[in-house]
Formats: C-alpha cells, sequence, structure tokens
C-alpha cells in the first residue's frame, strides 16, 4: 500500500476534481455558501499537458461552466506569487474577455469566478486572524454594500488559517480537512459529506496508481527545481559579493534564500533543510517569522 498523494499537489488536485465535475461542483458551492448554488458544471480543460507538469512557475488550474454560463476557475496554489493579486486580476480579466467576439452585445457576458485555495496566510495582519474566506468583488469605496454588477468575483480561502479556526460551513470544514489532514486516516474516517467521502476514496485509489505517482513526482520535482534556480540565483549575487571584498555573507545568504523558498515554494522544512545546508531549526524558526 503506497502513501496517499498531496491533494494540494496541483496534478493530484486536478485529477481529483476535473474527473468529476460533480465534485468540483461541491468544492464551489461550499466555497461560494452565499451564492445561489450551482447544479450542474462542465470541464472546459480536463487534460494535462506533460510540459505543464514541469512548468516551475505556472499553476495547474481547473476552468469550467455552469448551467447559466457563469466561468470558474480554480486553483490550488501552494505558493505564494510575488503579483498574486496582478495574476489573478489578469485571468479572470481573460475569462470576461474571451466570451465575446466582435459584434457581440456585452450583455452575453456571463461572471467570471476566481476560486483560489491557498496553503498560506496571504492576510497576515493581527486584524485578519480570525478571516479565512474572502470575496473579493467591484463594489464601491465608500458604500461596499452597491456593487457594479457580478460579472468579476474572486474567492480565497487560505487553508492554514480555515483550519485552525472552528466557525466554518460544515461542507467547507470537510474540504479543508481533506486538503490538511488527508493522511490522517481516523479524522477523515469521520467526515459524513458525501462529496468529501468520494474524494477522500479517489485520491486513495489514484495514490495507487503507478502512473499518477510517477506524474505527482514529476509535478513536485519542478517546484524543487524552482527552489534550487532560487538558491542558485541567490549564490550567484553572493559570489558577485565575494569578489567585492565580502566574505562572511553564506549564513545570511543562505538564510534569505531558505525564506524564499519558504515564501514561494511548497518544500517542507527537511527539503529546504537539505538543499541550502541549514539546520532545520533555523529553517523552523524562519517559517514562524513567515
Amino acid at each position: 500500500m503506497h502513501p496517499l498523494l498531496d491533494p494540494k499537489n496541483d496534478y493530484v488536485f486536478k485529477r481529483l476534481l476535473a474527473d468529476e465535475p460533480a465534485l468540483l461542483l461541491a468544492l464551489i458551492n461550499a466555497v461560494r455558501r452565499r451564492a445561489p448554488p450551482i447544479s450542474a458544471l462542465e470541464v472546459r480543460n480536463p487534460a494535462i499537458d506533460p510540459d505543464e507538469l514541469r512548468g516551475k512557475y505556472i499553476v495547474l488550474d481547473i476552468l469550467a461552466e455552469d448551467e447559466r454560463g457563469g466561468m470558474h476557475n480554480v486553483e490550488m496554489q501552494v505558493r505564494r506569487l510575488r503579483a498574486q493579486s496582478a495574476r489573478s486580476t489578469y485571468y479572470l480579466s481573460k475569462l470576461i474577455s474571451g466570451q465575446l467576439v466582435a459584434g457581440q452585445a456585452y450583455e452575453r457576458l456571463c461572471p467570471a469566478i476566481g476560486i483560489h485555495l491557498l496553503d498560506y496566510d496571504l492576510f497576515r495582519a493581527p486584524d485578519h486572524a480570525q478571516q479565512a474566506l474572502w470575496c473579493f468583488e467591484m463594489r464601491d469605496a465608500d458604500t461596499p454594500s452597491v456593487r457594479l454588477g457580478e460579472e468579476l468575483q474572486l474567492n480565497l480561502v487560505e487553508l492554514r488559517k480555515a483550519d485552525r479556526l472552528a466557525s466554518l460551513p460544515p461542507a467547507l470544514r470537510a474540504w479543508i480537512t481533506l486538503f490538511e489532514h488527508w493522511q490522517e486516516e481516523q479524522r477523515m474516517s469521520q467526515i459524513t459529506d458525501e462529496p468529501v467521502r468520494r474524494a477522500y476514496d479517489k485520491l486513495k485509489t489514484l495514490s495507487q496508481d503507478a502512473e499518477a505517482r510517477r506524474l505527482a513526482f514529476v509535478r513536485e520535482r519542478a517546484l524543487h527545481d524552482e527552489a534550487t534556480l532560487l538558491l542558485e540565483a541567490r549564490e550567484d549575487g553572493l559570489e558577485e559579493g565575494r569578489k567585492e571584498g565580502l566574505q562572511d555573507g553564506r549564513q545570511a545568504a543562505m538564510r534569505e534564500a531558505a525564506a524564499n523558498m519558504i515564501y514561494r515554494t511548497a518544500l517542507d522544512d527537511a527539503a529546504i533543510a537539505a538543499i541550502t545546508g541549514l539546520d532545520a531549526e533555523i529553517i523552523a524558526e524562519l517559517r514562524q517569522r513567515d
């Protein structure tokens, strides 16, 4: 029996949900709990291009259309992107602009909805410690109750923070438990939400498939390669500094590289320690500061 694959690996995430639109639909309805539920969904990009798995700076997403024509972009993000807001806005804008051809009326536009699950805390100010679910729309700055249409909406779920909070809707709580505690069989056995139970069973099946395990590893290796590139770039800068007479910066440089990996990759502490040569205690200290 092979260990379960990580559902936050974006290859695994896409295989779990793009292959079964009913599960994707359940996740969307759980996140958009205040919106009218959707009842049907068609995944527009179910296939995974092998070249995408090796792309170090991309996120495998799921694009789906509901029964009312609404377009949904669903992603699992395990590393911070420096241009997070710009990237999200750009892709939602493409979902809008791609709906019309020349001469068609704007009234034909349907909502473009982003659902991004983040395996990190994006909003870390003390005032935001008790909020993990965010819904951004076009609203008036002085009167936020007034919304300018329904064309754009971005939903963010900070998974780690949400896992620490008690007041979550049951369906969404079950999905977060899957993503954060998939390795804890006893805890997973207590889930009663049917779509999440089905997703967990599918994860078990997928984890025993040799080709799925291989491709998940290919994807994980690409993220490791990204971290290595970050380190190499930092070391190149350090070498230039040595040429200018800076002799004692390696420890500081490795700490900076490790902080970068914590910030931008999904690597665990052991992997970052192996790449940088720093003690695991230092990595843990840096992650705590992050």
